[in-house]
């Protein structure tokens, strides 16, 4: 990774990289959103909650396969109680009596900045963060609650006990008809799966039909991109819009813009609705037996457009005297991704590496394989940059091989260029019979190179999405390997590295204005790494680090006359 000929062409392609990702958050038309520092900061202070909206969905097809109109809603009501609170190892939530909905969750294993006791707040019915999970029943006949209903409850205060695993909060409904819905929200010890149970009882003198419908309802929200770190800060290039998953058609993620354009209309079986925001994610599992319809929607909201997925459950018909219970699940926390595929097929998706998935998957796998080894990512790191510079070996060592025999050959080649001056065809020529005859390939170091720049790109999706590297340390200074370096050590270190290496390597061929670029590379990889994440740098300087080195040693050997041995050039 060392070649000076090609290390312009990786400068190029990062800034380019990072240039094009900044003209698609700048440019590329996005949906309205309220400006916040942070996508997952919890308030000191929390005002009341918005008051309702027209959000309830149209009722679906029924029993009778026919489309029924909606029944007409009743004027929206600010909340009438205090929302009951539930606390267990890992959740601390919220749920407003009105419809049994959860209008706040906070990981309590994931603190907002390191060495804070503020932990993540995940969904929040302020205003500004807008984030909510809704849950309710449509029946043609009107009696059924929706989300904006009035439920009862025992208590207003649940905590998961020691040695107690499991809480079951129940809520309870019932129509003057005689319909009787209770609704038991699950927790459980170390789980951030939120079970869902709507049990719905017939009283009354007449079968009554119906379906369930759950939905996600939330505000983008838009981070600070102002000044220089709004190209490098990472939680803007992580993806925040809705998701779903089907056995058909797999993992498929729809932007906020893209709502107007591409609304969601989907039989599904098997699959999950969510919404993603950097290393955090909700998601509505419907029984996997059951065939839902998704959809998508936007909803008119004082606070702005407040953006809805959907999931409707297939109708059930209930007669007089018996009961039909619907189930979902609700999961709402970190993107973990050794145990979200035992939830539901494909939700380890949510961890999206877009188009470097094909890589960055692979490469999250054996980190997490050598974190297991070391209990320290910093050093999973490096164990992963010895594994690359191993499968790499030969290739690297044919380029340093012959950029050490084109250092041998500085002194015949400043001979050519005295013979023949400015006349660059004829000198061109006479360099590459001299190639040739000396079986040099000038071009020998691109392939090293072209083949890490995809790994290191992966790499950079890895730190940027996967939570388990989120805020970890590595040793002495680096508190956090997906934060900056606060004190720029690993880039200076960089830049020392490429330093000895231009030392090692000859400048044949290259024109003034090129040896005058190479000279300031280090300088402009140290600034640039000085806003990536110190992973990342830590990768890019031992892997450098470890290249110089085995330049080194095989450049010394080829000097001396000596052809290098593999096992020694190690």
């Amino acid at each position: 990774m060392n070649n000076p000929r090609t290390l312009l062409l990786v400068a190029l392609f990062a800034l380019s990289y990072l240039i094009w990702s900044q003209w698609q958050l700048d440019y590329n038309p996005q949906a309205q959103a309220t400006t916040v520092e942070d996508s997952a900061t919890p308030q000191p202070a929390k005002p009341a909650a918005s008051p309702p909206v027209d959000d309830v969905p149209e009722i679906g097809k029924l029993q009778s396969g026919n489309a029924v109109e909606a029944p007409p809603l009743a004027e929206a009501t600010p909340p009438t109680s205090q929302p009951i609170l539930v606390t267990t190892d890992v959740l601390r939530v919220e749920i407003d009596p009105r419809g049994g909905s959860l209008v706040s969750a906070e990981l309590l294993a994931y603190p907002q900045q390191q060495g804070s006791s503020e932990p993540v707040r995940l969904l929040d019915d302020e205003a500004a963060r807008y984030f909510v999970a809704q849950s309710g029943l449509l029946s043609s006949d009107g009696a059924a609650p929706n989300h904006q209903a009035e439920f009862t409850t025992s208590s207003r205060n649940w905590t998961l006990a020691n040695g107690q695993n499991r809480i079951e909060v129940p809520l309870t409904w019932q129509d003057a008809s005689g319909i009787q819905v209770r609704k038991t929200l699950v927790f459980e010890r170390g789980s951030y799966v939120i079970g869902m149970q709507q049990q719905v009882r017939n009283a009354s003198a007449k079968p009554w039909t119906g379906q369930a419908y759950r939905q996600l309802q939330r505000i983008p929200l838009v981070l600070d991109s102002s000044g220089i770190k709004g190209y490098t800060n990472t939680e803007r290039y992580s993806f925040m819009g809705a998701a779903w998953y089907s056995p058909e058609e797999k993992f498929q993620k729809l932007a906020f813009d893209k709502f107007q354009g591409e609304p969601l209309k989907q039989t599904v079986s098997g699959g999950w609705v969510a919404m993603l925001q950097h290393y955090f994610f909700a998601a509505w599992i419907p029984p996997a037996n059951e065939v839902d319809e998704f959809s998508s929607a936007q909803v008119a909201a004082a606070d702005g457009t407040r953006y809805v997925m959907r999931s409707f459950s297939p109708a059930l018909s209930i007669q007089p005297g018996t009961e039909q219970t619907f189930s979902a699940r609700l999961y709402v926390g970190p993107k973990l991704q050794s145990t979200l595929d035992d939830l539901a097929p494909g939700l380890s998706k949510t961890a999206d590496y877009g188009v470097f998935t094909v890589i960055s998957e692979p490469l999250h796998w054996l980190l997490s394989m050598f974190h297991k080894l070391t209990g320290n990512w910093g050093f999973a790191i490096i164990l992963l940059v010895l594994l690359i510079k191993a499968v790499f070996f030969k290739l690297s060592e044919a380029q340093y091989r012959s950029m050490a025999k084109m250092r041998k050959m500085q002194p015949r080649v400043a001979a050519l260029k005295e013979r023949y001056g400015d006349d660059r065809a004829k000198m061109n020529q006479a360099m590459l019979e001299l190639y040739q005859k000396e079986k040099i390939n000038p071009l020998g170091g691109c392939l090293p190179m072209l083949v890490q720049i995809p790994v290191f790109l992966g790499l950079y999706w890895v730190l940027l999405e996967s939570v388990e590297l989120r805020q970890a340390p590595f040793i002495l200074w680096i508190k956090n390997l997906t934060a900056p370096d606060p004190y720029y050590i690993l880039p200076v270190l960089n830049a020392l590295t490429m330093l000895a290496t231009q030392m090692l390597t000859p400048m044949t061929g290259m024109d003034p204005l090129q040896q005058k670029m190479m000279k300031i590379m280090p300088l402009i990889f140290s600034v640039l790494f000085a806003f990536f994440p110190a992973g990342l740098v830590l990768y890019w300087t031992v892997n450098g680090a470890l290249g110089l080195l085995q330049q080194w040693i095989i450049t010394r050997r080829i000097e001396a006359g000596n052809k290098p041995q593999g096992a020694a050039a190690s």
